[in-house]
């Protein structure tokens, strides 16, 4: 730890009791973060349920799948505000909120007769529900291990991710014995109880002192500020791209597989499978490596990653082999920045308004899941989004290459 992250602390520990007290509560923190984001995690097990769903509402699948694009929209668009949330009420009563409303959102879900109902419920409201939380407990994390920011991220968001992978099995089992009706009220109820449990667990991270971002060069900018700045649309351009080619090709990655690279089911299915544990992998050694050298030559790495994913599925012949590696690469690119991205922002913009300024840079998070799938059915097939995708990266690469931090001023700007 820092000097000056110690000194944070110990100011800290004057109001609250000890240093001991101070440490016990951020592992608690983490704790409860780690167990919130996992249940969190558990609404990108959503392809389960479209086959289902179109049945029930005898409507087409594609039909039942925009509903996962709604959520990513209003996913992002909570995650933009939940700092503000934070600020006023608290991350333990927010958090709680966002439980009690994810598992409201499911057990609405359970009794949708008809699409309208199912965007709403399913849409809006879980992605609400998930935003709210997901961001907002992460960024408060991270504040608390100012000095392990890389691997705090790579803790909490692995965890988010990993709830993908728990759930998965769990809501499979459920649909196989319970039917789907019932998968959602226990989904639901599950969700709702770890991350209340978690937000029990949660208290909010002190503000860092002044010298902490002078030492480094840096100041707090606050969001109208950082948006003033060029480096945070270029950010923002890099986020949205890594974004837009990671959640395209995760949603229609069996579909890639059997239509596009004229795979068998059972092979291209294997896809999530691979997507999953390349996700995961990214998110913790990326995560873990951005506290080890500059944090935007991770997201070079990250980005170059994707780059050649993307390029074996336009150049190179489609079998078993290739389809898997390309879908990993873009996979592990996706996780790894979604992890290093809001220590990024905070390098660039300072720690304090991390949540705030990283909220609005989340956006680009609820349009990318849109914009691919826009493109794919206004120009008719893959491979258009592919070189939309490839061209967006290789211009991301080339900004990440050259962006340079806003420098410290002796006003803000």
């Amino acid at each position: 730890m820092s000097v000056n992250n110690t000194i944070s602390l110990e100011n800290y520990a004057s109001d609250t009791g000890s240093v001991s007290s101070v440490q016990r509560t951020r592992i608690l923190t983490l704790i409860g973060t780690i167990i919130a984001q996992f249940a969190l995690g558990s609404v990108y097990t959503w392809s389960l349920f479209n086959a289902g769903l179109a049945d029930k509402l005898n409507i087409p699948v594609d039909n039942v799948a925009f509903s996962f694009g709604i959520l990513s929209l209003s996913l992002a668009l909570a995650s933009s505000v939940s700092g503000r949330l934070q600020e006023r009420f608290g991350v333990r009563r927010v958090a709680m909120a966002a439980g009690i409303m994810m598992g409201l959102a499911l057990l609405l879900t359970s009794y949708a007769s008809n699409i309208t109902m199912l965007y709403i419920c399913a849409g809006f409201l879980l992605g609400a529900a998930d935003g709210t939380g997901y961001l907002m407990t992460m960024s408060n994390c991270v504040r608390w291990f100012p000095e392990r920011k890389g691997t705090i991220s790579a803790l909490a968001i692995g965890a988010y991710g990993l709830g993908s992978l728990g759930f998965k099995y769990i809501n499979m089992s459920l649909l196989e014995n319970s039917g789907l009706n019932h998968t959602f009220v226990v989904w639901g109820a599950l969700a709702a109880v770890m991350v209340v449990i978690g937000g029990l667990l949660m208290q909010d991270a002190p503000a860092q002192q002044s010298n902490v971002a002078q030492t480094n060069n840096r100041q707090d900018f606050t969001t109208a500020e950082a948006m003033r700045k060029p480096q945070f649309w270029l950010l923002a351009v890099i986020f949205l791209t890594v974004c837009m080619s990671g959640l395209y090709v995760i949603g229609v990655a069996k579909d890639i597989g059997q239509q596009y690279a004229d795979l068998s089911l059972t092979i291209a299915a294997n896809a999530v499978a691979v997507i999953a544990m390349a996700n995961l992998s990214g998110r913790l050694v990326l995560g873990v490596l951005s506290d080890k050298m500059a944090r935007i030559r991770v997201v070079s790495i990250a980005l170059l990653a994707s780059l050649l994913g993307i390029a074996v599925l336009l150049f190179m012949p489609m079998n078993m082999n290739n389809f898997y590696v390309a879908v990993a690469c873009i996979a592990f690119s996706f996780g790894g920045t979604i992890t290093v991205y809001p220590s990024l922002v905070s390098d660039f913009f300072g720690l304090n308004n991390m949540a705030k300024n990283y909220g609005v840079i989340y956006l680009g998070f609820g349009i990318g899941s849109l914009l691919g799938s826009l493109v794919a059915t206004a120009f008719g097939g893959f491979a258009a989004t592919f070189y939309l995708i490839f061209g967006l990266l290789a211009l991301s690469l080339l900004i990440s290459l050259i962006i340079k931090a806003p420098q410290l001023q002796a006003q803000h700007a």
